[in-house]
Formats: C-alpha cells, structure tokens, sequence
C-alpha cells in the first residue's frame, strides 16, 4: 500500500521501476502547474494499478478507515495488486490528481467521497481509457461506475435496540450534511426505534462536516441536554462514542466497529466491509470483464451490518435485533414498508430523498 503526498509519487513504484526495470520515470510539468507523473511501474500483463482517493486520514478509525483496511487485506493477498492512496484529499484537488494517476497508468480510481463525484467524472471525461469509480454518488460514464450498500439497513436495527433501550423516549442523531444519503439513514434509524417503540422521537444536529472530533463532541453534548439518552449518528470518528459514554448515555457509531471506544454504553453500531465489493471489482478488472454499473447490495451481501453489542445490551434487546436481522435477510421485512417512502423507487429514495418521516423532529435544513 503506497501513500502519495503532494506530488501524487508512488515511492515504491520508484523502486520497482528503478530495481527491476532499471528505468525510473521523470516527472514533468503538467498544464496546472502542478507536477505530472510518468509511469514508474513495470508491470504485468495480468497486474492491477489501483487508486484510492480518501476525504480524511486512513487513521480516521471510521469511513476511510474501512475502506483502506479492506483494500489493504486483498493488496496482502493477491501479488498481481498494487495499491497507491492519497489521503486527506481536498475535494477542489479531486480531478487534478485522479487525473495524475490516469497518467500513470493506473488501472483504476476510487473515489471515496460524496464531494468528489464531480472531479470523478470530468477526470472520466479526459481519460476513457481508465476505470473510476465513485462510492456514494450518483453519476456514471462508461468508464466510471459507482457503489454503496444498504448501510440503512444496519441503522435501522440500530434504531430497534436505541427504541428499547431509552428512557426517555428521546434520541439524537448527529449529521454531517443534509443530503439524501444523511438523510436516509435518520430515517432508517427512526424508524427502527419505533417499531419497538411508537414514543419515541429523534432530534436531529447537523454538523456540516464528516470528520470534526470536536464537534462531534460538542452536538452529543447538545443532543444530551435536549433529553437524548441514546445517541447515533455518521460522524467519521469515535467521538461521538466517548462523548456520550463521558456523559452516561447510550452511544451507536459509525461505518466502523467502536466498541472499544463506548464503555459501558456502547449499544452497537452500522457498519461497512468494503473488501468483498473491492475484491470483486478488481478482479473483473483483471480478467477485462468490467463495465460500468451501480453496486449497491445490503446485509445479506456481508458488505453492511451492525458491530457486536455493547457489555450491557440486555439479552431481550440483542434478541429483538437478530430477529428483524434475520427478516431483512430474507425479505419478509422492508425498511420502507408502512412509511411514506413504501413505494418510492430505490433511485429516489438514494439521490432524492429530503424530508423526515413524522418520528423525526424539525424539518431537512435546505441547502447551506
């Protein structure tokens, strides 16, 4: 796994460059200014160049985080992949260094930021003859598909637990954006919390950024003194956890296991497995067999699912939460059934859903 910093150079792809080919790539100036790389790799006809792009640090221990240990674990395993990232990466700088990667010969790009669907697909536009891929929006080309999973699905029964476990019918939810994907989950959440329980209610903080552990700590805090005693939310750090577990109330994260961040008030938490989506993608990009589509599987894929409960879920809570589990696996249960989303089509209720169902205070915030 090499990471690029500014200049987008793969370190090791010098070396190997320099070490088995005896040729080392010299970069140039490319039309922004900014430094263009050369292919400095010899590779296989068989082999995979792949790129990700990342919105905060790898050691984000949450959205990021997922995504590179998944790529991480299959790069282990398979020598025909070599992975570069570049992490941290400011969404105005998006199409410059995809671009820099389709220029050095790599095979394919993820993007793994809502924010770089636009650099994704002007950079798609100028490079054709290279693959992207961008993680939770909505534009395709040819050659530029994009993927999700049902991660609604997880913040439903998240919902359930949060239901039978408050006390004060109240729970928070901290957002990051209001946009259709945040949306979706504070709905799905709410409506799990009330299948169990038709009091409760959730309040809603909107942050306006993925990853500020200070906020994050600060809208818990908020959300607490307005009455939540369970919080969840999507915030890309455990910080939302240790803040409530500090305060004494029930805590769900995100995207990633946290358990060991909760305490004795962990509850659980919707998380990702990106390895069997990436796994599958770039191994039909070695065997040629790619095309442009939208990924988009739930639970019984395995790339979505709750973390292990908390020390102190009750048994009756735990149990619950295994059954409509297990009737979201087999069909018999839908998230949407009985809302006023029940017949909406999987496009809206992914790119256009901006309202909140009657369990969710207050109203979408409009654009910011």
């Amino acid at each position: 796994m090499q990471e690029l910093g500014a200049n987008g150079r793969s370190r090791r792809a010098f070396l190997k460059a320099a070490g088995v080919a005896g040729l080392v790539g010299v970069a140039g100036c490319s039309s922004d200014g900014g430094e263009e790389l050369s292919n400095t790799t010899t590779t296989t006809e068989d082999s995979v160049q792949a790129a990700m792009l990342y919105n905060t640090e790898v050691g984000d221990y949450g959205w990021t985080y997922r995504h590179h240990q998944a790529v991480t674990d299959i790069e282990e395993q398979f020598d025909w992949l070599e992975v570069s990232y570049n992490e941290s990466l400011d969404t105005a700088d998006v199409k410059s260094v995809a671009e820099q990667y389709a220029r050095t010969d790599h095979d394919v790009v993820f993007g793994t930021s809502f924010g770089f669907q636009d650099g994704m697909y002007e950079a798609a536009e100028a490079y054709p003859d290279t693959t992207f891929e961008h993680c939770s929006g909505f534009r395709t080309r040819e050659n530029m598909g994009r993927y999700f999973g049902r991660l609604y699905q997880a913040y439903f029964l998240t919902g359930v637990a949060a239901g039978m476990v408050t006390e004060t019918n109240t729970l928070g939810f901290v957002g990051a954006f209001p946009i259709p994907e945040v949306v979706r989950f504070i709905n799905a959440f709410s409506i799990g919390a009330t299948s169990v329980n038709e009091e409760v209610r959730t309040k809603v903080r909107y942050l306006n950024t993925w990853h500020d552990p200070e906020q994050s700590r600060d809208g818990t805090a908020a959300l607490i003194d307005e009455g939540a005693d369970v919080i969840a939310g999507v915030m890309d750090s455990p910080s939302m956890v240790e803040a409530a577990n500090d305060n004494g109330v029930w805590a769900s994260g995100a995207w990633a296991p946290m358990r060991q961040y909760g305490g004795e008030n962990y509850l659980t938490t919707p998380i990702f497995d990106w390895e069997p989506y990436y796994r599958q993608e770039l191994e039909q990009i070695r065997n040629d067999e790619w095309a442009s589509n939208f990924y988009y599987d739930g639970i019984a894929s395995g790339v979505v699912d709750i973390d292990e409960f908390g020390p102190q879920v009750p048994d009756s809570v735990q149990a619950k939460v295994a059954e409509k589990r297990d009737a979201l696996v087999d069909g018999t249960v839908s998230v949407w059934e009985g809302t006023k989303f029940e017949a909406e089509s999987d496009t809206f209720l992914f790119s256009q859903m901006s309202s909140y169902v009657p369990s969710v205070q207050g109203d979408v915030p409009g654009p910011q």
